[in-house]
């Protein structure tokens, strides 16, 4: 971690929503999103955030040797985005305690306020983690 990495980094990114990143397409092998309304799924949105904050996060790290990971997340979904229109999604870091991460959360689409809340992110480094991911995944026999 850099010494630049401090409370009050802000970001702001727009992403325009498509039929990929609604409810029917999280799970396309499960029938009941299927039948769902073609609306900006919550698990998306929680992925938007995460890059969100990620893409702040990157210049004040040995980015890819040092990575982030979310560990917490506490957002209310409260309005639906219908694919076309963009949502714009702004994070700011609020508090760094050693490797732990918290941000303020917010998005709108063009019309409403879509979330708001708090995500947690720690710091990893890159190959630690996939030294236990793979020692995980090799337990499993997959």
């Amino acid at each position: 971690m850099k010494d630049t990495l401090k409370p009050g980094l802000e970001y702001t990114f727009t992403f325009k929503v498509d039929e990929s990143k609604t409810v029917p397409a999280l799970y396309p092998e499960a029938d009941e999103l299927k039948a769902m309304p073609g609306v900006f799924a919550t698990g998306f949105m929680v992925g938007l955030i995460e890059w969100t904050c990620i893409q702040v996060l990157n210049p004040h790290l040995d980015w890819p040797k040092e990575q982030t990971v979310g560990t917490s997340i506490e957002v209310s979904h409260l309005a639906a985005t219908p694919p076309g229109l963009e949502v714009t999604t702004r994070v700011k870091l609020v508090e760094v305690d050693g490797r732990r991460l918290l941000f303020e959360v917010e998005a709108h689409d063009d019309f409403d306020l879509i979330t708001r809340g708090k995500h947690e992110r720690f710091v990893i480094s890159k190959d630690k983690f996939e030294s236990k991911i793979n020692e995980k995944a090799g337990a499993t026999g997959f």
